[in-house]
Order: structure tokens, then C-alpha cells, then sequence
């Protein structure tokens, strides 16, 4: 299936399981995709590949899910049947096309947990803006794919204090790490790397890399002047010498 056929079925299957009541948005590079009209060929550009849909929903509509995508003639991963009972994802796979749906329930849980429950009805087809940047940036070991998405959607998108269509809500992202040092320090960790390394993409021009610069350094800047509550301040004292983020098991990559 090529990306532009994969970015439809993603979007049928949330209208579809709409019209049945069944909350899905999109997550990952599909949906910065989708909301970066203008610079989504930067993705193109730097050989960002799109090759799986991965997508959240609510635990509650657990049973709804499944029967909604086993009735649109995907499978559930047999070899992993036993984990997808007691997992708070489901994992499905196409019949055709080759590729796997992920579906994640309430959460994202990686290297640190992304809470959705109340979330999902900020944007449609997708999660939100805000959401999406947490989602890349969460990734310890963050690699190249999940860089060139975040500069992609850093710059097609303005920086605001709230939730604005198309705009990155800095001031409930500024929330969320000022409560979990491990959780800050990690996304204050990529936005340095991805920073440095501006200038290693060739095929960004000199205004996207100025434009890149100063939104990454006003997030900075908004992250470190947040007040930070006590159990922040006492987990900063230790640092990294304590691990500060969960170990992502092969399952879940």
C-alpha cells in the first residue's frame, strides 16, 4: 500500500468507527502529516517513510474496537493474542496491503506515558497538536524518523498558550513536565539534539531552519520558567543517574 492509500484507510477507519459511536483518533507521522500541508514534503523530502497506522482510543469501547475492525476484514495479530488480552493495546493486522494497525487505549505508554482520556475531543482525525509534539518527543532514544516529524510539524505550526486550531498549546505542555522531571528532561533533551543538528539537514532552507530555532528556544525557555512542583525539584537533585524513564519493551516498538 503506498502513503497516500495508508493516510486514507487511516482517516476511513476513524469516520468509520465515528459513525458508530466508537471514539479512534490518529497518532504518529500520519497524522503530522495530515496537519502540515504546507512542509508535510519535507517528510518526502527527508526520506521519512510512512509504513503503519498507529491510532488511540478509549479502554471503555475496548470490545467495540475490536469488533468494528474485525468486521472491516483486519485480523488480530495471532502470535501476540495472549499479550493483546492483558495489554492496553490492541494490535491488528491487514489482510491486504501488508502493514499493522496499533491501538492504543487511553494511553501511550513508552519511555513515558502520554494520558489521552481527556484529549480526544480536542481535534478529529487526530490527536492534538500539543499531544503529538509530547508523543515524539517522549522518545529517549529518539531517532532520525521521529526527528524529521517533529521539525516537520514545528514548522508548519505556530507556538500558543492554549488550544487553538493549528496551533501547539506550549502552555499544557509546560504543565505536564513541570509535574515529572524524568518527562521533562527527556523532551528538553531532544529539543537540544534535534537544535544541533538543524544544520546536518541539507534540505532545509535558511528560513525553516530560523524559524525552527526560535520556536525550539521560546519552548525552552517557556519549560524552564514553568514552576515546578516539589517532587519535581527533589527527582532534579538525583538527575540522570537514576533512570528516569521506562524501559520499552521489543513488543512495543
Amino acid at each position: 500500500m503506498n502513503e497516500q492509500s495508508l493516510i486514507e484507510e487511516a482517516k476511513s477507519i476513524v469516520m468509520g468507527a465515528e459513525k458508530r459511536n466508537i471514539k479512534l483518533r490518529i497518532l504518529g507521522a500520519i497524522a503530522i502529516k495530515l496537519h502540515s500541508p504546507r512542509f508535510s514534503s519535507l517528510q518526502e523530502k527527508l526520506n521519512r517513510k510512512l509504513t503503519d497506522i498507529d491510532l488511540v482510543g478509549y479502554s471503555t469501547q475496548r470490545n467495540e474496537i475490536i469488533n468494528f475492525m474485525l468486521e472491516n476484514e483486519y485480523e488480530i495479530d495471532r502470535e501476540l493474542l495472549e499479550y493483546i488480552a492483558l495489554s492496553p493495546r490492541l494490535i491488528f493486522k491487514a489482510k491486504t496491503g501488508n502493514f499493522k494497525i496499533d491501538v492504543f487505549l487511553d494511553k501511550l505508554e513508552m519511555c513515558h506515558t502520554i494520558d489521552f482520556r481527556k484529549r480526544m475531543e480536542i481535534d478529529y482525525p487526530t490527536i492534538s497538536l500539543s499531544d503529538l509534539l509530547l508523543e515524539k518527543l517522549q522518545i529517549v532514544k529518539i531517532n532520525r524518523k521521529d526527528i524529521i516529524d517533529t521539525i516537520v510539524l514545528l514548522r508548519e505550526h505556530e507556538i500558543g498558550d492554549r488550544e487553538e486550531r493549528e496551533k501547539i498549546n506550549i502552555k499544557y505542555i509546560a504543565s505536564i513536565l513541570s509535574r515529572d522531571w524524568g518527562f521533562y528532561y527527556t523532551v528538553t533533551q531532544n529539543l537540544t539534539k534535534i537544535l544541533s543538528m538543524l544544520y546536518e539537514f541539507e534540505q532545509l532552507l535558511p528560513e525553516d531552519i530560523e524559524d525552527l530555532r526560535n520556536k525550539i528556544e521560546r519552548i525552552l525557555q517557556h519549560l524552564a520558567s514553568e514552576p515546578k512542583n516539589l517532587k519535581w525539584k527533589l527527582r532534579a537533585i538525583i538527575g540522570p543517574r537514576l533512570k528516569w524513564y521506562n524501559e520499552v519493551e521489543e513488543i512495543l516498538r
